[in-house]
């Protein structure tokens, strides 16, 4: 692909000020579009089984917006039919207006010559029958999940039920103890969003502009991963996204940009907040490093004795910056931070300010520090922490 004349020429700090406006962290909050309004700019919420102070995608809205109440967080994804489960960067809460444009992924699933589990003849209309009659059902419902206590050793229900989720015949509609929630499509998506009329490529123009005006500026790698496309994919309709040109200082590859975001200088008040691993912002590493010059792992994965910074080290984000991490817990009404990593000092207030607001929004009255990485620094954290809460 011939790259286009750049638009523009971005230091790497407007770089990293446009993609932090773009995911919510520069600028007044806009609390009145609230949850949804969080859901609807990034464009997808990451999902994960892990729960340490509260699931990715409750922490995803808390992290831009505040102390918004838990239970309004799932209300705003799960009720009036304003959003869909759907694979997009990984398993995601999508925008119910987006439905259309993932007809590109649905057909290729219903094209998928080879799957991993296989299907007993007649259970996926069985499925769809029940669903039909008495939905909407967990799996659990529709007969059980599972064969054995194994994880991967899915039921043919569960098997026939993911197949159909797959295909678009069926949604999740809510997840409920972390079990999905399925109902027919027919059901669960506005008639006038219910179809699979759009090609392939104008789904991939949709889905390139989304990740751009998500990230703000990007490289065709950050736009790809955004929503899991393909790099040819990118290729082929990104000239015709709406996206511009743009080169950035020190990033070595030519990136694209939200046109928008670069004809305004990105100003406004910076969050402090602790950040989700899955989170949009720094869900990919290579990008990360490259804006933030800051390298993060999840080490949910790693064995206990190899792990750097704790089981669910969440970066603190402070003044546009990555100062820090935080290896959360809870026990009873405490938060605990079990490890702390500390850029220097000068991070000590904003990882305590993180930390306070995060205890407050999961109602701990206490906050305990353990380790810190820096062990010189942990009683000026603990001091801090204990004057505000004083």
């Amino acid at each position: 692909m011939t790259t286009p004349r750049p638009a523009a020429e971005l230091s790497a700090d407007e770089a990293r000020r446009i993609a932090l406006r773009a995911q919510g962290f520069l600028g007044t909050p806009d609390r009145k579009a609230g949850v949804r309004g969080v859901l609807r700019h990034l464009g997808a919420v990451q999902l994960d089984t892990i729960s340490v102070l509260a699931r990715s995608h409750e922490l995803i809205p808390f992290a831009r917006l505040g102390a918004v109440g838990r239970k309004t967080v799932e209300h705003a994804y799960w009720h009036g039919a304003h959003a869909f489960e759907y694979w997009s960067h990984a398993a995601c809460i999508l925008p119910i207006e987006e439905w259309p444009h993932f007809a590109f992924r649905r057909r290729a699933y219903r094209n998928r010559p080879h799957w991993n589990h296989a299907l007993p003849e007649g259970t996926y209309d069985q499925v769809l029958k029940q669903l039909r009659a008495e939905g909407p059902l967990t799996a659990t419902d529709l007969g059980g999940a599972k064969k054995t206590s194994e994880w991967w050793d899915w039921s043919g229900t569960k098997v026939a039920v993911e197949r159909a989720l797959m295909y678009g015949e069926v949604v999740c509609v809510e997840r409920r103890g972390w079990k999905r929630v399925y109902d027919l499509a027919e059901r669960a998506v506005p008639t006038a969003l219910l179809h699979d009329e759009l090609d392939d490529a104008e789904c991939l123009r949709r889905l390139v502009l989304l990740a751009g005006q998500s990230l703000g500026v990007g490289t065709r790698a950050d736009i790809a991963d955004y929503h899991r496309l393909k790099g040819e994919q990118v290729d082929a309709v990104i000239a015709d996204s709406g996206l511009v040109p743009v080169t950035v200082e020190g990033w070595g590859k030519p990136a694209w940009a939200d046109p928008a975001a670069v004809e305004t200088a990105p100003r406004g008040r910076h969050r402090t907040t602790l950040l989700s691993p899955f989170d949009s912002l720094i869900w990919e590493r290579a990008r990360t490093e490259r804006i933030f010059g800051f390298t993060h792992r999840l080490e949910a994965y790693v064995p206990k004795p190899k792990r750097v910074h704790g089981y669910f080290a969440m970066p603190v984000l402070s003044g546009g910056r990555l100062v820090g991490r935080v290896d959360p817990a809870r026990e009873g009404r405490t938060l605990v931070a079990r490890q702390v990593t500390l850029d220097g000092p000068k991070a000590v207030p904003a990882v305590a300010q993180a930390l306070l607001e995060a205890a407050t929004w999961v109602d701990c009255t206490d906050v305990r520090v353990e380790r810190v990485d820096a062990p010189e620094l942990r009683e000026q954290l603990a001091g801090e922490i204990a004057r505000t809460l004083a």
